[in-house]
Order: C-alpha cells, then structure tokens, then sequence
C-alpha cells in the first residue's frame, strides 16, 4: 500500500482519529519493536545517543512523521528536563519546548478532538474511503463478482449519506443556514 506523506499544516488540521490512522496504517515502526524510541532505565547517556539517532534516522523519512509529531503534541509527551523518547521524530525535550510554542493551538485542536459529533464524522469518513477504495471478490458465500460490487456500492452510499447527514446537522448547528 503506498502512503502518502502529511505535511505539518495538514496534520494540525486533522482530526485525532485520522492522525492516529495515518501512524497506524502508514508509519515506519507500526507493527515493529516500539521500544527503540524509548530510553530503556540504567542505558548510559551515550548508548542512549546513538539509539537516539537512529530512532530519529527511522522518523525522518516516514510519511506518517507530522501527524505521528501532532499526536505526540495533543497527548502532552516530552518532559523538558527528562530526555528518554522519541516521538515523531523529536526528543522529550524538543517535544515539550514545542508544545509550549503552540499551546493556544494544541488546546482548541485538543478541544475539537473531544467534540463526540466530529468523532463519529472522522470514523464514517475513514471508513467511506476504506470501503470505496477495497476490491470487492466474490466470497464465500457464493456471491457473483458483480454481486459484490453491488454491495460494495450500496455501503458506500449508505456510508456517504450517513457523513453528509451528520455534516448538514453539523452545520445547521454552527448557523451556517439550512440543511442541504
């Protein structure tokens, strides 16, 4: 599956449940040993720099390393004073020196992240573009290949309905005007 890279003004956009999507499905160390990026208790000062390094090397080129970055951010990760992880690429300390530059911005994307509505949207959406973009074969079931595309196309206006129905409500709530 081929991935494509968020920049850091699209990760800041995004919603949590898509952030945590893109790290899941598009991260260098999803499904690897997570316990490289994190400082292991006793490991000298300069052990601990070189496996720094090179947990840094693995985030540099990852497509998924701003919204792995942002949610590192949303969570409150990095300590100042405590050099002991690497998150989207960047050190404890870097992370908290980072989170208090943006505090204001992290505070409303924090708050949105918690808005319930906008939870369900993030999650339809997500799982609209999964159903659209899978190839649909027969099954098990003895279902015709054309069977399955029907079916494929029937959830996936079903789906579509349901996101444009929260949406329209969304809307209507924020006084945007009518429903469409």
């Amino acid at each position: 599956m081929r991935t494509t890279r968020m920049t850091s003004a699209q990760a800041q956009q995004s919603r949590r449940a898509v952030l945590q999507t893109a790290v899941d499905t598009g991260s260098r160390c999803a499904g690897g040993d997570l316990d490289r990026f994190f400082r292991e208790h006793n490991e000298t000062g300069a052990h601990w720099v070189l496996r720094c390094t090179d947990a840094i090397r693995v985030c540099v080129g990852c497509p998924a390393r701003a919204a792995c970055e942002e949610l590192a951010l949303r969570s409150g990760e990095g300590d100042h004073q405590g050099d002991y992880m690497v998150w989207g690429g960047l050190t404890g300390p870097e992370l908290a020196a980072a989170r208090d530059d943006q505090a204001e911005r992290l505070a409303a994307a924090v708050d949105l992240d918690q808005d319930s509505d906008g939870q369900h949207l993030d999650a339809l959406s997500i799982k609209l573009r999964r159903t659209a973009a899978a190839t649909p074969s027969r099954g098990a079931d003895g279902r015709s290949e054309a069977e399955a595309q029907a079916r494929q196309n029937a959830q996936v206006r079903e789906l579509a309905a349901r996101v444009g129905e929260i949406r329209s409500a969304r809307r209507v709530r924020a006084g945007w005007g009518v429903a469409a």
